[in-house]
This record gives structure tokens, C-alpha cells and sequence, in this order.
């Protein structure tokens, strides 16, 4: 527990209080040894002769290799954590390198250091995952938790639809625009994931008091939306942190784990801000977000930590260099920040994204698609209470609890999906190496079936003459399908361009977010004005294209990447 409380921000800031006394490093102590590796670059004779270590002039003869020589989610990667695999079974030296004008490059002490993210007990690793997952879920829970409002706004200020949809359509938008700012930062060893997260949720929780109590229409826009932007970071980058902990083979877990809260947080935000708003006022469903991410707030400052090993390793090399009072000792993280200007920053997260997009077609498919999906779940803040309420006579809180088939049909994707890892695609891996990335793409296809036969049977079926339980059959196979969609994709993005890869998602995430956020707002004049059916039937019509794009994406998709100049 006081490993997992030292990296967090809680720890960090008692060390700098006690002056490293509390919560120490091995590096703090007194007693500290330096590693017989390290020696050598001051008494060369201490060096052991045997094969498994260094030699004399510090580079290793037969070294074993760290993962952060090459980037994430490659097919290098992947090869080195096979090998990391079988070294990590026992406790071996890693012997730091030089570059050619003396610097030395500080890394894992062994194999198995406790340190490395990677070798942190599964228990540990689980933990962060809660946390980033109760993150995300609470983050965009905040979205939809306002639905229920709406009502009470328009009765209030005045006003229409369209208008009192605009706290939540804000919202969103600005989750998804905060990435592009957010996303690079994190990329930045000095700064690492930690810092990003803590500082923004504090801000998230901050400006959730004044959202939930005031009562100026202009000022709740204004207040939505900052909250929907310092509320991002888990919602863009919690796949990086989860990048940190497992390896290529395993990261679909936590992944798995991450695609499932996302979709839990706006389908239970009307569920339970339903019956709140119902018994009090519109204020209740803002404030319940207050109650929320208030604990969270105290957990991720006590308990969060740093996950990224290029910040890790950085402040390792610090603590060398007043140990040893030796400049020479640095990180390779370090080395490259130095590199790294604002200008720099910019255009790989900002131009790149875009001109990846505009050139590649499976990127601009992929984020097309996820973006149709992503919007047209975002109508149904609009369409349910033109159904349940109107054609089934549901209150406010019931049709909350329509909602909950969201989760239902997120709750049977993840199982299946987690069957279909740990039976056909983990042992293939195993047994086959990864293969082509479109291998990635099979549950895809088989999810873009689900997406219009869900939409369809909703539409066609929400009628007073049917019962209410077969629409929301078409709501769980929506969600259902669209869940394989979206892992697919994730899985598949960052293979296929993992250079690109960190960029690429913050642009996918503001993508979607800009459609759904435009989704809010013609939703209900589209329904309204074609009616329920023929309204949700356009966008299935729209999906059944998705299809198509998935299952040329599998059979064409290596010709693609062999055309393109960002993909690998």
C-alpha cells in the first residue's frame, strides 16, 4: 500500500514536504547500493565476468531488451515482450548503455523490477484499472445525468428544446475537444499521466459545485462545458495508461473493461438522475454529480499512480544524479524531450491526425463509423421520451430505467468478447504470433450486423400495441454490436499505425464527440418530424453501409496499409 500511495499525487507531494524522509525511494536511503552495473562506471574491476553481464566498458553482452525501445502496440513490441516473458521467470541485471558521448542511459535494474509497470502484482494492476475505469464511467455519466433536467430548464428559463439540450451537447463536445490539448501533454515524460488526470478531475469536481447551483442559463452553458473539458483525460487516455501495465496479448482486457464503462456512464446518468429530478428539481441530477466524483477526487489523489515508464525511469535518473552526484546518469525520455517543441507537439497532435484522415482511407472510414454509432446511441436522449413516456406512459424515472438495457447489451458484449480472448484469440496469438492487424477486425464484422437489426427492431416495434420489452430487445442489440465494433477498432488503430497511435485516438474521440454533440440537437427535430420509425430507420439504413466498410477493411485492408505512408 505505501508503494501504491508513493507514486501517487498524494505521496509525491509528501515527499517534497518531508524532503524524500517519507515515502522514499530505494535511492533515498542511506543504505542505498548502486547496482554492480552501474559501478562499473566508476571501479570497472568490480564488474562480474559471466555472460550475463556487463562488460568492462558497460555495455551489455547479452542485454536483455526493454519495451520502451520501440513504440507501442508495434510488431517489435510485441516480439520483445515475448522475450521479456520468459527472462521475467527469474531476477536478471539489466546493463544500463551509453551513447557515444557518455551519457548513461538509466533503465530497469532487472528483469523483474518492481518499478516497471509491467511487473507490478495483478493485483495492483487491477486496482489501477478500477480507478481509470470508475474515472471514465463517472465522466461520462456526466453527460447523460443531465437529460433528466431538461425538462425543469425549459420550465425555468424559458426556453426550447433544442436550447435546453445545449448543456448536454456541450458537454460532450468538449470531451471531445479536450484530448487534442490533453492527450500530447500526457506523451511528455517531465509531465507523465498522473499529473494530467489528478489536476484536471480536481478542476472537474471544482467546477461541478458552481454547475449544479447556478441559475443564469448562459452560465450553466459555460460551466457544462469546461466541465465536460477537464473531465477528458480519462476519457482519451486511460488506453495508454493500460498500454503501461499489459502487454500487446493482454492490453484487450483492460480495454475490454474501459469500452464497457464508457457505455455504462451514459446509460445509467437518466437512471439515476430520473427519479431525483422527478421528487425534487432540475438541480438534483448536477448535484448528484457533485456527491459523485467528490470520493473519486480523494481516491485518485491517494491512490493513482504514475503509470508511465518514460516518467518513471526520468525522475530514476534524477534520484541517481544526487545520489551520485554524477550528471552523466539520464533516461532516454529525457534525452528525447529535449527534442521537443511546442511547434512539434502541435502538429503531431493536431495537423498529423487530420492529414492521416484526409489521406488514409481506413482512418477516415474507421472514424466515420465509430462517429456514426457514437451519435446515433446520443439520440436516444431525445427518442426515448417521445416512446417510453408517450406510447407506454412511463414517468421521468422510468423511463430512466429504459436506459438500463444499455448496459445490459454492454454487460453481454463484454462477456463474449472476454470468451472469445481467452479461447480463440489469445491461444492463436500464442500459437500463431499476432498476424495481420485485420485479423483484429473479425468481432468487428460480426458487431456490424447487430448495429441495424437493433435500430431496426426499435423503430419498427415502438408501438402501444407491442409491448415495451421487444423495442428494448433492439436497444441491447444495438449496444451489444457496437460494443465488438468499437474494440475491434481499438485494437486494430494502434497496430496499424502505431506511430500515429496516441494522436489518432484523440482525434477518433473528438470526431465522435462533434457528431454526437451534433446529434442532440437534430435528433428530436428528426424524429418529430418523420416520426419514431422512419426517423431511427434512416440512421439503421445509414449503419447497414458500415457493414460493407468493415468487411472491405478485412479483405483489402493489408493492400491499404502497403499503400500508405503512416501505416505499419
Amino acid at each position: 500500500m505505501s508503494e501504491l500511495m508513493r507514486e501517487a499525487a498524494f505521496g509525491q507531494v509528501v515527499r517534497w514536504l518531508s524532503k524524500n524522509r517519507l515515502f522514499s525511494y530505494p535511492e533515498d536511503r542511506p543504505d542505498f547500493q548502486l547496482p554492480t552495473e552501474y559501478q562499473a562506471f566508476f571501479n570497472p574491476e568490480k564488474v562480474p565476468k559471466n555472460e550475463e553481464d556487463i562488460d568492462m566498458r558497460g555495455a551489455s553482452m547479452e542485454r536483455v531488451p526493454t519495451r520502451e525501445e520501440t513504440v507501442p502496440y508495434s510488431y517489435e513490441r510485441y516480439n520483445i515482450e515475448q522475450e521479456l516473458e520468459v527472462a521475467r521467470t527469474k531476477s536478471v541485471s539489466i546493463a544500463p548503455r551509453t551513447t557515444n558521448d557518455g551519457i548513461i542511459l538509466v533503465d530497469w535494474y532487472t528483469t523483474d523490477d518492481q518499478d516497471n509497470p509491467l511487473n507490478w502484482s495483478v493485483g495492483k494492476r487491477r486496482f489501477v484499472i478500477f480507478l481509470l475505469c470508475f474515472y471514465t464511467w463517472v465522466v461520462y455519466i456526466g453527460s447523460a445525468i443531465y437529460a433528466a433536467s431538461e425538462e425543469g430548464v425549459m420550465r425555468q428559463f424559458g426556453i426550447g428544446h433544442i436550447a435546453a439540450s445545449l448543456p448536454l451537447s456541450l458537454y460532450v463536445l468538449a470531451y471531445g475537444v479536450a484530448p487534442l490539448l490533453f492527450a500530447p501533454l500526457t506523451e511528455i515524460p517531465m509531465i507523465g499521466r498522473n499529473s494530467i488526470y489528478i489536476a484536471t478531475f480536481i478542476l472537474f469536481f471544482i467546477i461541478s459545485i458552481p454547475t449544479a447551483a447556478t441559475n443564469s442559463f448562459a452560465a450553466l452553458l459555460v460551466l457544462r462545458f469546461l466541465q465536460g473539458f477537464f473531465g477528458s483525460p480519462a476519457v482519451a487516455n486511460a488506453g495508454a495508461s493500460f498500454g503501461d501495465l499489459y502487454s500487446i496479448m493482454y492490453f484487450p482486457y483492460p480495454l475490454g473493461w474501459w469500452v464497457w464503462s464508457a457505455w455504462g456512464g451514459p446509460a445509467l446518468g437518466p437512471l439515476i438522475s430520473g427519479f431525483a429530478v422527478s421528487a425534487k428539481n432540475w438541480h438534483w441530477s448536477l448535484w448528484e454529480m457533485v456527491w459523485m466524483s467528490s470520493p473519486l477526487v480523494i481516491i485518485l489523489i491517494l491512490f493513482l499512480p504514475e503509470t508511465s515508464a518514460a516518467n518513471i525511469l526520468l525522475r530514476r535518473a534524477q534520484r541517481l544524479r544526487k545520489v551520485t552526484g554524477d550528471p552523466r546518469f539520464q533516461a532516454q525520455s529525457e534525452i528525447d524531450q529535449k527534442n521537443l517543441t511546442f511547434r512539434n507537439i502541435a502538429v503531431h497532435a493536431l495537423i498529423k491526425p487530420v492529414e492521416i484522415m484526409l489521406k488514409d482511407p481506413a482512418v477516415f472510414f474507421v472514424n466515420m463509423y465509430t462517429s456514426l454509432f457514437y451519435a446515433t446511441y446520443f439520440t436516444f436522449f431525445e427518442v426515448f421520451p417521445l416512446v417510453f413516456p408517450v406510447m407506454y406512459g412511463f414517468n421521468l424515472g422510468e423511463t430512466g430505467l429504459a436506459f438500463l438495457p444499455c448496459q445490459i447489451g454492454a454487460t453481454l458484449g463484454l462477456l463474449t468478447y472476454f470468451a472469445y480472448l481467452r479461447w480463440y484469440m489469445i491461444p492463436d496469438n500464442k500459437k500463431n504470433g499476432l498476424r495481420e492487424q485485420e485479423h483484429r477486425l473479425v468481432p468487428g464484422i460480426f458487431g456490424s450486423f447487430f448495429f441495424p437489426i437493433g435500430l431496426f427492431i426499435f423503430a419498427w416495434t415502438s408501438r402501444p400495441d407491442i409491448h415495451w420489452t421487444v423495442p428494448i430487445l433492439g436497444i441491447v442489440l444495438f449496444v451489444f454490436g457496437t460494443y465488438f465494433i468499437l474494440q475491434s477498432i481499438f485494437v486494430y488503430v494502434p497496430l496499424s499505425y502505431p506511430k500515429y497511435a496516441a494522436s489518432l485516438f484523440a482525434a477518433n474521440d473528438f470526431t465522435r464527440s462533434s457528431f454526437a454533440a451534433g446529434s442532440i440537437l437534430y435528433a428530436r427535430p428528426l424524429f418529430v418530424n418523420l416520426g419514431v420509425d422512419k426517423g431511427v430507420s434512416v440512421l439503421a439504413s445509414i449503419s447497414v453501409l458500415g457493414i460493407v466498410g468493415m468487411v472491405l477493411m478485412y479483405y483489402y485492408g493489408a493492400k491499404l496499409r502497403a499503400r500508405s505512408s503512416f501505416a505499419q
